[in-house]
């Protein structure tokens, strides 16, 4: 049904009603077929009823798909079942949504495979990530990747591989609430000392068990999460959910050029903690 599948329901009825009344007959043209849908579809939607006319379909048979297509789409599940609204803010009037705080903690406490992160800043991380290091301690297997904005202040001249260190020590000692530690990413075109060439992992994502993903302007701050004017969509699509867990993963494989490599291990973050209390 390609062509005439990309028609509103009101096309369709308008479309289905032409064919029965004879308004609208082969041969189908442009011209024709514009007075019922928008100019843009009309070559494709001719050329679609015209190879059906061909095929053997009489305009009624052609008003009659039309219909079906309308009908099937009512039995079809709403996009609410599909798509849930998240946000962070004010509550308004006669809209339905769910709490960017709220929703996250439920994604941590449902995973059961795998947890796929992207954030561009962390602060307060303990509350935000405590639920999700609880779960890690409840499932042993659950793997969970954090890829993270790590960035050079304008005037700090330091080595990339010293900034790693500090952000890593940071994240371990202030940020992260468990004693597991998740596989940690960042972008090393992040730390060029050429600002002209510098990036910014600027992405907010969560990816549970490659079924559902939260794509959200939220930081993972306590703010963003709880304070803020914040917008976002929870996806329950596995399709989606694979596909963009799959970017992240290609970005993270070494030798990608332009893409995330894994910072430190959890033994070495863990040494890296030791060192420095010692000192």
């Amino acid at each position: 049904m390609d062509a005439l599948g990309t028609l509103t329901d009101a096309d369709l009825n308008t479309l289905a009603g032409a064919l029965r009344s004879g308004r609208l007959h082969t041969p189908f043209t442009v011209v024709s077929v514009q007075r019922c849908c928008p100019r843009a579809q009309a070559g494709e939607v001719a050329d679609r009823l015209q190879q059906l006319h061909d095929e053997g379909m009489k305009p009624e048979h052609l008003a009659l798909l039309a219909e079906t297509i309308i009908q099937t789409r009512k039995r079809l599940p709403e996009p609410a079942d599909l798509v849930d609204l998240v946000w962070t803010g004010p509550e308004t009037l006669g809209v339905t949504n769910r709490d960017t705080g709220v929703v996250v903690r439920e994604l941590f406490g449902a995973a059961e495979s795998e947890v796929l992160v992207a954030g561009f800043a962390v602060y307060q991380g303990r509350a935000v990530f405590k639920r999700l290091a609880e779960r890690m301690e409840e499932r042993p297997g659950l793997h969970v990747k954090l890829f993270l904005d790590v960035q050079r202040q304008s005037a700090d001249t330091s080595l990339p591989a010293e900034l790693v260190r500090r952000f890593a020590h940071r994240f371990r000692t202030q940020e992260w609430p468990g004693e597991k530690l998740p596989d940690l990413y960042y972008d090393p075109r992040s730390l060029d000392p050429d600002a002209v060439k510098r990036s910014c992992l600027h992405a907010k994502c969560i990816v549970v068990d490659r079924h559902m993903a939260l794509v959200t302007s939220a930081n993972f701050t306590e703010a963003a999460q709880a304070r803020n004017i914040e917008v976002g969509a929870l996806i329950h699509s596995p399709r989606f959910a694979t596909r963009l867990a799959g970017h992240f993963e290609a970005l993270a494989m070494p030798g990608y050029c332009t893409g995330l490599i894994s910072t430190l291990s959890a033994n070495t973050m863990r040494e890296e903690s030791v060192t420095q209390s010692e000192k």
